[in-house]
């Protein structure tokens, strides 16, 4: 099986941490030149310095912010040459899709859909002429199933499923497929923060509302960062050529569809 990615290069979004980063050192140690993108610098040059290079790859970050659009196009101005891209950023807050201020909704389509055809459209001529790419969009169990309490969340989402799909569909003849990675309940900041936030408007425990979330899952455990990483990488692979427009949970049984 052909897993190899020398000679190719990756830009990981929100890689200075969690499913990002643990993306970004699975597909170096395919033979990947890795590009970590995130908006902290400091973080981002501590990640890079955890990207194996046994492969004599040259590794390298951009500093972007996806709240702020302008800021992604004057990084991607510099450099887009890259075959593969890993999009993946920060959800947005929880919280029921009623009460959600109209201003959020607007907010979280920015980072999650305009920056993410910034991305697609920048990099589409390197991946073009390769006659090889690989976007792979990190989002959520979301859009098979709507996630109680993350309304806006499951609206973007979903919103990015649907536009990954569409490209899929335009994108193949060229040798590029389009695929999304859901994760399911992953030891990173964010799920902390997501169950503090429930501990709190609930009155319970943290440990109760995670052992909550754990009993609803066949695995009866946390997913780790390395394990979403690991699909996220196939599907990078040559051997993943003829997968494409596809939903990948990886959240260890939990989400009640097909």
């Amino acid at each position: 099986m052909d897993t190899s990615l020398f000679g190719r290069r990756a830009l990981v979004g929100g890689s200075s941490q969690g499913i990002g980063k643990a993306a970004a050192i699975e597909l170096a140690h395919l033979g990947g030149s890795v590009t970590l993108l995130a908006r902290d610098e400091g973080r981002l040059k501590e990640a890079l310095a955890d990207l194996p290079t046994a492969h004599g790859q040259q590794h390298s970050i951009m500093v972007a912010d996806f709240s702020d659009p302008a800021s992604l196009r004057a990084a991607l101005a510099k450099d887009s040459a890259f075959h593969i891209l890993i999009n993946n950023t920060g959800g947005p807050k929880g919280g029921p899709a009623h009460t959600a201020n109209p201003d959020d909704f607007e907010a979280a389509f920015r980072m999650h859909v305009v920056c993410g055809q910034l991305l697609v459209q920048a990099l589409l001529p390197t991946m073009k002429a390769a006659r090889f790419g690989r976007i792979v969009n990190i989002i959520s169990t979301s859009v098979k199933a709507p996630i109680p309490d993350l309304g806006v969340s499951n609206t973007i989402r979903a919103a990015v499923a649907n536009w990954a799909k569409t490209l899929a569909g335009e994108l193949g003849q060229f040798g590029i497929t389009v695929n999304n990675v859901l994760p399911g309940f992953t030891e990173t900041a964010r799920l902390s923060q997501l169950f503090t936030g429930k501990a709190e408007k609930s009155g319970r425990t943290l440990d109760a509302v995670r052992d909550e979330a754990i009993a609803s899952i066949p695995a009866r455990r946390l997913g780790r960062p390395e394990e979403v990483a690991a699909a996220v990488a196939f599907l990078c692979t040559p051997a993943a050529a003829y997968i494409n427009g596809i939903n990948v949970p990886v959240d260890g049984g939990r989400t009640p569809s097909l």
